[in-house]
């Protein structure tokens, strides 16, 4: 890829005071807690692809259910993965998106999913790639996180953190998840998707022509299915405690080999999650979307964490997506490379004069980027009466997969004092 278009979105009314670019010093969102030693905030996106206006409401809807979820499991004290998890769930229970129920199908007409979770302040990670039969992947991932913070297995056995395909599905049986019948997972729209990208399929392999017109009506075929492909769900959430964790699940590419495994499933690509310490000055949570194998190749979750340990948040997520992927040396035969991003950063601070003195704040910057046409966003923090939501656009005229647009924000969260 030879360099690449940035830009730096222009704040709009309908996200007050929560946007901003390169050029423009982001406002201070205060978010304090009245009356609760409590704070958390979540953000999610639904997919990097292209997303219709037409089905705006629907993205919107989902998003905001996802992001109420997640803070309702913190209000009830649960831990930060299982924040995370609910949220998935919500976003894979929806037939808007390819993660879970109505995903898309492979190549046999059959689903096969992805999805990981990390936590920040414990480091592990827990994965399950190519899975069928499960309604919630991103289930079995916080399941095998969970088990695998118990220790050591009978006769000192190491427990896994990464499972795929029939294993995986026995692993979720015996650990208490219920499987899911055959043909409950494919949806209404699914099984049409599917159709209609099988019939352009056999059409392609059919046509006795050159080359070139072979690959121009293939290129054509992947630009009308970009919506249908690329829109993997992710979250990240903080916690009362500057607790942070990350997960992502994927229904991964339209007419995929069977076995495939995305970045969804995939350690630092598909997410990652940090805690601040003795290295790291920041907490970090990062989930990822878009075309799998770019992400894969370029580990994409991992290099925004370690850059986000920088002082400037936006400037090195905006290097980030430039250097480390959309320009990258592991993408160069790449015509287009195609992908976005959420991240959470945060950091304790000091209260503000008129707040309580046994509190002190959180300091919260939350980003997405992406160089895909679209990608839609919520986020919440635990004060706020409902989410609010976004479907961040690249500016007309600008090109997906040769150009980076960033948005995002900050918020200050009191918490108690450790």
């Amino acid at each position: 890829m030879q360099g690449c278009m940035i830009h730096n979105q222009i704040p709009i009314s309908n996200i007050p005071r929560l946007l901003f670019g390169k050029t423009t010093p982001p406002n201070l969102l205060k978010m304090h807690l009245k009356g609760r030693d409590t704070c958390w905030f979540v953000d999610l996106l639904q997919g990097a692809g292209y997303h219709s206006e037409s089905k705006a409401k629907e993205y919107k809807h989902v998003c905001k259910r996802a992001c109420r979820k997640a803070i309702e499991k913190l209000q009830a004290g649960a831990l930060v993965t299982d924040a995370v998890t609910a949220a998935l769930v919500e976003l894979e229970d929806s037939p808007f998106t390819n993660a879970g129920m109505g995903s898309n199908l492979n190549l046999l007409g059959e689903i096969e999913c992805d999805a990981s979770i990390m936590d920040g302040k414990s480091l592990n990670f827990g994965a399950v790639g190519a899975l069928s039969g499960i309604k919630n992947p991103v289930s079995v991932a916080n399941k095998l996180l969970c088990e695998g913070q118990k220790g050591k297995l009978s006769a000192g056995r190491i427990p896994p953190c990464f499972l795929v395909a029939e294993g995986a599905f026995r692993w979720a049986v015996d650990h208490g998840i219920s499987a899911c019948p055959p043909g409950v997972m494919a949806t209404r729209l699914s099984l049409a998707a599917f159709k209609r990208n099988k019939r352009k399929l056999e059409l392609a392999e059919k046509v006795e022509t050159n080359l070139f017109q072979l690959k121009k009506r293939r290129q054509t075929s992947e630009k009308e299915n970009e919506s249908e492909t690329l829109d993997t769900v992710g979250a990240v959430v903080i916690d009362q405690e500057g607790n942070v964790a990350a997960a992502v699940s994927s229904g991964g590419l339209a007419l995929k080999h069977p076995g495939r495994v995305g970045q969804a499933a995939l350690y630092g690509c598909g997410c990652w999650a940090e805690n601040m310490g003795f290295q790291n000055p920041y907490s970090t949570a990062v989930s990822t979307s878009g075309c799998g194998e770019h992400l894969v190749r370029t580990l994409l979750a991992r290099e925004c964490s370690c850059a986000l340990q920088n002082e400037d948040a936006h400037q090195a997520l905006l290097e980030t997506m430039q250097n480390k992927f959309i320009s990258s040396p592991f993408l160069a035969s790449e015509d287009g490379v195609l992908g976005g991003v959420i991240v959470l950063r945060s950091c304790r601070c000091s209260a503000e004069p008129n707040s309580s003195q046994d509190k002190q704040s959180l300091l919260v910057e939350f980003l997405w980027s992406h160089t895909t046409e679209s990608m839609c966003v919520g986020y919440m923090s635990a004060q706020d009466g409902k989410a609010k939501t976004h479907i961040s656009r690249l500016p007309h005229g600008a090109v997906a997969g040769q150009s980076v647009a960033i948005e995002g924000g900050v918020c200050r969260l009191e918490s108690p004092v450790n």
